[in-house]
């Protein structure tokens, strides 16, 4: 669907950075592998579907994880096949915020960063915090520790502050460390599938797999289950934005960062299907694993026993961390890009760059703004629950509102080299209106009788978060200062759209 125009004058990443008004300040040392990595490691199949894989199995089971995971999935590749065309017309570190300020004018950009930053943090929130998850697991299995909130939130800081670290390095060891996990998540799977596929005695039937559905929500509705089912997926395929915010970062980023973004999405679909076979076809007591702490360690310890258990959770937890860097990389991004447009409290802080091209402050912030998300998991079950549907509404929002300004342009956009052509049109229909599925998905309350214990507070928070922005934007919005595109005529066009 993408073409490269030969015939256009060839300009450089960072001249071409310059038209759109910025000067280049980031170390440009990134390749096309490692920015598609990055985008691979942040949606993180292992990380994903394990961490919400309990989830799945009361809110319409097998047959809801498997089928909702293939039509999550191909509704999110349309998703980022919009995306990325509008990622390569402007490839900034800032990314979605940019493009919605550059089509819709500067109050679309403000409301799309303001919730691709909830995503972005949710994220680092969700994705950490269910690794510490498996490590406390892991500790139960080596050690004999008793798993609790307050030992899960301990670990949690402990994996914040080593993806800090690991990030504040430099881009050269990101790009390294997200090369590595490409095939740390692709062998994981394949070791994953093929241990539980051979060594247990006993397997589920394809028809339980694939046909089975399951209900402990407390809802009676098979359609509504099967909707709030939809989580685990959704959830699962957040972040492919990360290649748009690595683009200042990235050689040949007008061409690499729009193929990272729909290539980590295909192979994490297909990647993610094999898993959760693999997963469901070794479980050996359903309501015993649905029940357990951490399910998908259930299965292995069941299936595998002790030390094999063990074994797998490592490749787990290894992913996890591995997922859980990228997206702090992500975040720090966007954090950076953002400030320096001034549109954050302190922005003259957190968009300074160390002498090694890595904003660190904006590091550091985004890992405690992550903690602080996570401190209620202390006092409420539901506390996580929240937190992934944060990261849901937040990131798909955030990623449809670019998509939905280039539609309204219609042909005066002007698209880059990675373009869908006479595709864009329905494609990008049809993504809008997925994403508004989706987030009235993720609003509703997942489990009946809804109380103070069950309720969704995501929309509460997604209200918060929107209400808290347009506060700091009658506040501060008049020092927003987004650079004004040199292109004249794109610049005619942009006068008129707004």
């Amino acid at each position: 669907m993408s073409r490269s125009h030969g015939s256009a004058p060839a300009r450089g990443d960072d001249e071409f950075l310059r038209s759109l008004g910025y000067q280049p300040e980031l170390t440009r040392r990134m390749g096309s592998f490692g920015n598609f990595a990055i985008s691979l490691s942040v949606i993180s199949v292992l990380s994903g579907c394990m961490t919400l894989f309990g989830t799945g199995m009361v809110t319409g089971g097998p047959a809801v994880m498997m089928w909702g995971w293939v039509g999550v999935g191909l509704a999110v590749l349309l998703v980022g096949l919009s995306l990325a065309e509008v990622t390569s017309a402007y490839p900034t570190s800032g990314g979605l915020y940019f493009m919605a300020q550059r089509l819709g004018g500067p109050r679309w950009g403000w409301v799309t960063g303001w919730l691709n930053l909830m995503g972005l943090l949710g994220g680092i929130a969700g994705i950490d915090y269910g690794a510490a998850s498996f490590i406390a697991a892991f500790a139960g299995l080596q050690w004999g520790v008793v798993q609790t909130p307050g030992l899960t939130l301990a670990i949690f800081a402990g994996v914040l502050l080593l993806h800090a670290l690991l990030n504040v390095v430099g881009v050269r060891m990101v790009s390294l460390f997200n090369s590595i996990s490409v095939w740390w998540h692709l062998l994981g799977v394949a070791v994953i599938v093929g241990v539980l596929a051979l060594v247990p005695s006993h397997h589920q039937s394809p028809s339980f797999v694939f046909g089975h559905f399951v209900n402990e929500t407390g809802w009676s509705n098979p359609v509504y289950v099967s909707a709030i089912g939809l989580l685990l997926g959704g959830y699962t395929f957040c972040g492919y934005d990360a290649s748009a915010h690595m683009s200042e970062e990235t050689k040949d980023a007008r061409m690499a960062a729009p193929r990272g973004i729909v290539r980590s999405i295909w192979v994490s679909l297909l990647a993610g299907f094999v898993l959760l076979a693999g997963l469901l076809f070794a479980v050996q007591d359903y309501s015993g694993t649905a029940g357990a702490v951490v399910p998908p360690a259930q299965i292995f310890l069941d299936a595998l026993g002790t030390t094999g258990a063990k074994a797998l959770l490592l490749i787990v937890i290894g992913a996890q961390l591995f997922c859980g860097s990228a997206e702090t990389t992500a975040a720090s991004r966007m954090i950076y890009a953002f400030s320096r447009d001034n549109a954050l409290p302190g922005s003259a802080t957190w968009r300074r760059v160390s002498a090694n091209g890595v904003p660190v402050p904006a590091v550091w912030l985004a890992v405690s703004i992550a903690f602080v998300l996570a401190i209620p998991s202390l006092w409420s079950p539901v506390a996580y629950g929240a937190v992934t549907a944060i990261n849901v509404i937040g990131m798909n929002c955030s990623y449809i509102i670019p998509v939905y300004l280039r539609l309204r342009w219609g042909k005066r956009f002007v698209a880059g080299p990675w373009e869908l052509g006479r595709w864009s049109r329905p494609i990008g229909t049809a993504a809008v209106v997925w994403v508004v599925i989706l987030t009235a998905l993720m609003c509703l309350p997942q489990r009946a009788p809804v109380t103070v214990d069950t309720f969704n507070y995501a929309p509460i928070t997604l209200l918060v978060v929107l209400a808290l922005s347009a506060i700091w934007y009658r506040m501060a919005g008049s020092k927003f200062s987004v650079p004004v595109v040199q292109d004249a005529h794109l610049a005619k066009v942009e006068a008129q759209i707004v």
